[in-house]
């Protein structure tokens, strides 16, 4: 399997925006780090697990909202438990869309930016009035099945995504790794500071060692740590983060790909290209071409 998957998700380029309501994911749903083209807000209706997302542990729960940006890496990972299913809505966008949509209203637009472009945004809101957020949501389903994609749809799509806007603004909080009164468990803050270590030092070439000594464990331990609390190799995480860099300097530089190697810790060309087709499915020059 591979464990990275970037895609242009739902097409985009066709329709900027997709909605997704309440739909159940607890069987199938592909367990992998992720990215794609499009900002992505999902909220959780049932059922739980974790997500990792900007370097954090985020556990997920009923009313929470979790925001992806454009070619953000992440993983989902849902927790199976006896008749409890996990079932998410989730809608993804062009954020430039919404947000020439919301030019009449200046304090939600700067909300929407700071969502998509601020490095320091919270990457999740848990609703403070989730009946609120159930009723807004299904009010909304009703309206879109069995539409197809159109103008009239578009403008109806831009309300929807105005007030659920409005509502992680108004009636959420921004949700840490672990929550004030209760410290995140020594293993997950020791996982998430791997997570930090290796975003610091991903376009170097990589020693476990280093990083071992970095948070204090022996490299056997790190690497267990790891694999433990956050589902993947450390090989596997940092193999993603520099493939999702290299799509990044791919779609909004003209650096040469060969020198986007070099930017990401992969110094050899051949193994860069070798490595990118694997995961990505298709060459570096092939995928900017297409971008």
């Amino acid at each position: 399997m591979s464990i990275l998957k970037l895609t242009n998700y739902l097409n985009l380029n066709t329709h900027p925006i997709r909605l997704n309501f309440r739909k159940e994911r607890t069987d199938g749903l592909v367990d992998y780090y992720h990215a794609h083209q499009g900002l992505e807000l999902l909220y959780v209706h049932e059922g739980g697990g974790m997500a990792v997302v900007e370097q954090q542990i985020i556990e997920m729960s009923p009313g929470l909202i979790l925001i992806f940006k454009p070619y953000q890496l992440h993983r989902i990972h849902v927790t199976p438990q006896p008749a409890q299913p996990y079932i998410r809505s989730l809608f993804v966008l062009e954020p430039d869309v919404l947000e020439q949509a919301l030019t009449p209203f200046s304090g939600l637009q700067t909300f929407l930016r700071m969502l998509w472009k601020d490095p320091l945004a919270p990457p999740a809101f848990q609703s403070e009035d989730p009946a609120a957020g159930e009723l807004l949501l299904g009010l909304h389903e009703r309206r879109f099945e069995s539409r197809p994609a159109s103008p009239v749809q578009l403008e109806e799509q831009l309300l929807f995504l105005t007030a659920f806007t409005d509502y992680i603004r108004s009636s959420c909080i921004p949700v840490a790794a672990a929550p004030a009164d209760r410290p995140a468990p020594s293993g997950s803050a020791a996982a998430e500071k791997m997570m930090a270590w290796v975003e610091s030092h991903y376009a170097h070439p990589f020693e476990l060692a280093e990083l071992a000594r970095a948070v204090h464990l022996s490299p056997n331990h790190a690497s267990a740590v790891f694999r433990k609390y956050v589902g993947s190799s450390l090989t596997e995480y940092l193999t993603a983060r520099r493939i999702r860099q290299a799509c990044w300097l791919l779609r909004t530089t003209g650096l040469p790909v060969q020198e986007i190697g070099r930017e990401v810790g992969l110094g050899s060309f051949s193994y860069f290209c070798q490595l990118f087709k694997k995961h990505v499915g298709q060459s570096p020059h092939r995928f900017r071409k297409e971008g």
